[in-house]
């Protein structure tokens, strides 16, 4: 995986588990309901994983600890 760089990605989500989780959940998301958070054309990735992971990166999806 070369974009986003797992650099990036770690300073958004404190825990790989956690990363994998998020992108997992978001990318089964967009399979089911064909909702993408950005246009298609602004995806660097084709697959739905990197695609989720994508939208990490960018900080659009929200990660919700149990504290909040």
């Amino acid at each position: 995986m070369i974009y986003p760089s797992i650099d990036k990605l770690l300073n958004v989500v404190d825990s790989k588990y956690k990363l994998v989780h998020i992108a997992a959940r978001r990318s089964k998301e967009m399979t089911k309901q064909d909702y993408y958070q950005m246009p298609l054309n602004k995806y660097v990735s084709t697959k739905n994983i990197g695609r989720a992971l994508e939208e990490v990166a960018e900080g659009l999806i929200t990660i919700k600890t149990k504290e909040q």
